[in-house]
Formats: structure tokens, sequence, C-alpha cells
């Protein structure tokens, strides 16, 4: 989920701070009729990369929707103003500074309302420019700042643009914002997306309720002007592929492909065989193979390849829809989670290589917690507190509860993901053997994030990954306030519909602690409160497998949220 967010919000990580985890979402079905676009030759791959994933983005523009295929692509197109690096250190790529407190790009202030506040100073690139050549300016920042404050903009992390008192014009390059409060993230603006205010000013003034549907990014995504990166989209087939072509206004390293196709194979056992026929070049870690498919993989030796594992922050988990009665019950989901045998699953699976969640925070993050509560493997603990909430086993094995309702519910994915499925079916398995019956009910990947997630659709379990930045405060996916609804045209990504005020001040108070022996004290109240309440059922964190042909190199996998095509122009054939 974006992500993309991505999902929440991004923040500043200690020289102990690793993992990542985020809105992220992965993963999908269907085969797709690779004739629609010509397989390049072998002397045709010097100058063009053909990359091979799982999901075709539901929307390519910037703020809308987190998901992991729009940010992989649009990373090619975009640089953010600030981002984490390979080392997870908060680092300029679109400002010439990174403000803080020591150089003075960053003040302490009071709020009107007397409470801490911030202010902090940007100086854009000045050789940078929209593909158009069209340059971009402060112009661009006020139009992105005045979308994202608007309610019914449907931007998926409007928490940060609420936070946003005020913004000073210096001038078309320089600008400084007022936020409303003091946190320990508070020069990280990842999320500020850069809009085009010559292109999309006139859309969104025409109607901020449907803008989102009528964004030039999905209307006329070719349009040179929506990218000011290394590449720009020269090409888009929904649900098949996109290509890029060199952005001629790009001001850095020149990239060294002239074209490079993205394709999407929903299946990932075709997209293996699309690999060894030489219709695609490479599988990205981000939005490919399975680790025990990549294993299966590297043991059979296939010439030509090498597979670089990355361990990081990718929380694969199950989201429960808290608006359904079965569901609301603790008990009920407590036993669920009793149910699930997760080490025999890693085990299965992923030959234990793989650890087994028992919260949202990796071991990898410097803020995880050891001692928080487990719900182990326990399937008449299960049992125990089914027949407590008043589920008794029915005669064909299933429980029923007084007025005759059988225990049923739905699980959904992203459809032709093959672990996943096996996942699911295992799970399904399980909880069948303590009477629950599950119905697995999976989507398209675009379908299944860009419509069913996002306006809380499912009605069920919905099994899928985070992945964010280092110590990621899960303000968005979390907080009662970011729920989202069509008072709110859908934004925010808390899809189970949690809200408890305990939570709510947790997060409130992790991101204001800027002592950090403090800050990981509540860091630990938020991984107990979550284990408890349990409004997901954690399964795993990830690792992602990079399977790459060995005439490429520079492609340095993150371990975080921001993918490696951010750094796109590194990536160089080496004969």
């Amino acid at each position: 989920m974006d992500p993309q967010h991505i999902p929440s919000h991004a923040v500043v990580g200690a020289a102990r701070v690793n993992l990542n985890r985020y809105c992220g979402a992965l993963l999908g079905g269907v085969l797709v009729a690779l004739a629609a676009l010509p397989t390049p030759t072998k002397a045709a791959t010097k100058d063009t990369l053909v990359i091979g994933m799982t999901q075709y983005p539901a929307t390519f523009h910037p703020s809308i929707n987190s998901m992991l295929a729009k940010s992989y692509v649009l990373a090619m197109t975009r640089r953010p103003i600030t981002v984490y690096d390979h080392d997870w250190q908060l680092i300029c790529m679109l400002c010439e500074t990174l403000p803080t407190f020591e150089n003075g790009l960053a003040v302490r202030e009071t709020t009107s309302e007397g409470k801490p506040g911030v202010a902090v100073t940007y100086t854009l690139r000045g050789d940078a420019t929209w593909g158009d050549g069209t340059p971009l300016t402060t112009a661009d920042v006020l139009f992105t700042i005045e979308v994202g404050k608007h309610l019914q903009s449907g931007i998926s992390n409007a928490e940060l643009y609420r936070r946003i008192l005020s913004v000073d014009v210096v001038d078309d390059h320089t600008f400084t914002l007022h936020l409303d409060r003091l946190t320990f993230s508070y020069n990280a603006v990842n999320d500020l997306e850069l809009l085009p205010a010559h292109i999309e000013r006139p859309i969104f003034e025409a109607g901020p309720e449907t803008y989102k549907t009528r964004t030039a990014f999905d209307t006329d995504p070719t349009n040179p002007g929506l990218a000011y990166g290394p590449y720009r989209l020269t090409d888009a087939e929904t649900g098949s592929h996109v290509v890029l072509e060199p952005n001629p206004t790009w001001w850095g390293t020149p990239p060294a492909f002239n074209r490079i196709v993205v394709r999407t194979i929903e299946n990932t056992t075709a997209l293996e065989a699309n690999l060894l026929s030489g219709a695609i070049d490479m599988i990205p870690g981000e939005l490919g193979l399975s680790i025990d498919q990549a294993i299966a993989f590297e043991k059979r030796n296939r010439p030509g390849f090498t597979v670089t594992y990355k361990a990081g922050l990718i929380y694969e988990h199950i989201d429960l829809s808290l608006d359904n009665s079965i569901l609301a019950d603790i008990r009920v989901r407590r036993a669920l989670l009793h149910a699930l045998d997760r080490e025999r699953i890693v085990a299965a699976l992923f030959g234990g290589k793989q650890p087994v969640a028992h919260g949202p925070v990796s071991p990898l993050d410097w803020v995880h917690a050891d001692d928080i509560p487990i719900t182990a493997y326990d399937p008449d603990a299960a049992k125990a507190l089914l027949d407590e909430a008043g589920w008794k086993t029915g005669p064909d094995g299933i429980r029923i509860n007084a007025a005759g309702d059988r225990l049923s519910l739905r699980i959904m994915t992203t459809a032709g993901n093959r672990l996943r499925e096996l996942v699911q079916q295992t799970a399904q398995s399980m909880w069948k053997q303590v009477g629950a019956q599950v119905r697995i009910e999976n989507e398209p990947p675009r379908v299944f994030f860009g419509e069913t997630m996002t306006k809380r659709k499912v009605n069920g379990m919905a099994m899928y990954a985070w992945i964010s930045s280092p110590e990621n405060v899960p303000h968005t996916t979390l907080h009662s306030t970011q729920i989202p609804s069509a008072e709110n045209n859908y934004a925010g990504q808390n899809y189970p519909g949690y809200a408890d005020p305990e939570m709510d001040a947790l997060i409130n108070a992790v991101e204001l602690e800027l002592n950090p022996d403090a800050r990981k004290k509540i860091w630990r109240d938020i991984q107990v409160k979550y284990a408890t309440d349990l409004p997901v059922l954690p399964l795993y964190f990830r690792a992602n497998a990079f399977v790459l042909p060995n005439w490429l190199s520079g492609v340095r996998p993150t371990g975080h949220q921001y993918s490696t095509t951010l750094w796109i122009e590194d990536w160089k054939h080496t004969p």
C-alpha cells in the first residue's frame, strides 16, 4: 500500500534504525497476453530493459491510493523532496539542503494555541523542471498543499497536510512550512508529492470532489509535464504494460537505457516462465517472486541470473473488518489467531527464513519490543474462546450462534500470487479445525487495492503487506481519524476501522517525543496495545528476492518503502 504510502508518515531514523513496513501492498493474478509488445532481441537489451512485475497501478496519481506498483513506476519519473537512502538516513533529493535545528533551517516556534510547533525551510533545486520544460517552483508546492488540505480531494495521507498551518514563500524555489507540532520527524516531507500546477489546477478547480477520477495522471498519463525524474511515461496500457523513455529536461546523471518496459504478469509462475523465455529481463524484489520461489529458482542454477535477497520492513498480515459483527468480538479475533500455526506456515513455505510477526514492528527496527503478548498456536484455546463467545459446534462441524447464524467469513487477497493463495488455503484448513468456515474470494491487485480496500468493501478478512520507512509511526493505518469513508472521499489507510482512544493517544504521543529512550517506551506500549486488541492478525515479516540478469549493474535494494527505481539512473548494462 504506497504501498505509498505508501502508508503513513515517514520519520527520521537514528544511527541504530533499521526497518521497512508501508503502505504498501503486493502481487496479483491472471495471465497477460505477451503479444501486446514485441520481445526485444538480445542486442536490444543493451538500451532496452524489460521488467516484469505482478501488479499494474490502480492510478498514476502520486498521492491517491497506496500501491507499491505505482510507487515503483513513479520512482522513475519523479523525485521526492526528502527520502531515506540505502543506509536508512534522511537525505535531500529535490531540495538543496536538509533542514535541521543545527543549520538554522528548522526553528522551534509556538502555535497560536500555545503549543510547540516548528518552521522548516526548504529550497528546491533551481534546475528542476517538469518534462514539458515548465520550471518546478513554489507555485507547485502551494497547489499541492491546497489539494492535500481539501477534504474531498481523496489524498491518501491527508494528515500530512492538516499539520501544515501556513506556508511562507521566499522566492520561486524557497519556502517555509509552519507545522502545528514538533515531531521527531520534523524535517521529513517524503510524502509531500509535488503536483504540476500548470496542468492539474484547472482540473482540480473544476470539481475537487471528483478530482481523483479526472486527474491528468490517469486521463493523460503520458503528458510530459507530469514527470520531472530521469524518465517519463510514453505508453500505458491498463493491466498490461507501461513504457518509459528518458526525460529530456532531467537535471541529473543521464539514464543508461533508452527504453524501459514494465510488464504486468500477475501470476508469479508465469512471471518466472517469462523470465526464462527472455520475454522479460528481470524480476524486481518489490513486486516479484516470493522467497520460496526465488530459492527454488536459485537452486536450479539458472545461468545468466543473480538472485539477491534483502530483508526489510515488509509486514504481511490479515486485516479484519471490525464493522463485521463477528470480528468485532475480540474473543473471535483472538481465537482466529490461536488457530493459526504460523510457525508451521513459515517453516513449510520459507524454510524458517522469515520470522513470525506478533505485531507490526519488525525485529530489525530499533523500536521493536520483544516482550509483548504473544497469541501462540493453541487450537484448544481457540475453541474455548469461541464457546465463550457463543459460537457452538453445529451438526456439520461449523459453529453457529444462538440465532442460528454460521461462523462464516471471507478472506481476500491479490489473485495469482501463488504464495498468498497457499497461505490462504492453509489458514482456511486450520480455521475449519476449530469450527470457522472461511471462503476464499480473491481479486486482481488493481481492483483489490484500487477499489475494494480503499472503500472498505472487504467485510471480512484481507491479506496483504505494508512496507514503510524506518520507525514509521502508524498514524494513517491505526489512528481513528484515518478510517476511509464516503465523507472523507476514502482518504486514510485504517482499513479495519480500528478506533481506540488509548491507541490514538499513544500514536499522538510517540511522534511528539524527541528523546529516543522515552520514545522507545511509548513504542512498546503501542505494540502491547496492538497485540492485545488484534485489529489485525500478524503473519510474518518478509524478505524481498531480486532476480537480475548478470549484465545489469547498479540495482541496490533499500529494505524500506522507497524502491530501487529511485536510483534508476545508476542502472547500467555491463557486458
